[in-house]
């Protein structure tokens, strides 16, 4: 029995290749999923960068700048 022609070795290497790449996606979005219905379970889990960046007191001003705010405040102020 001949084995398979190179054009049909091609063709069933390439719909393997299809096939992985969409078992892949299919994975990602199931993950994906099961990550949206975890973080909207609990949405303070501590995994958000915003989060992070977003958590603690505002920045500090220049001392020119606190110098010249008093100064205006102090000016208003009389």
């Amino acid at each position: 029995m001949p084995g398979r022609g190179p054009q049909t070795f091609k063709k069933r290497q390439k719909e393997q290749q299809r096939k992985e790449r969409q078992q892949e996606k299919m994975e990602k979005r199931l993950r994906r999923k099961a990550e949206a219905a975890a973080n909207a379970a609990n949405p303070h889990s501590g995994d958000s960068d915003v989060e992070a960046t977003t958590v603690g007191p505002p920045a500090a001003e220049s001392d020119e700048d606190a110098l010249t705010g008093e100064a205006r405040q102090a000016g208003h102020g009389a």
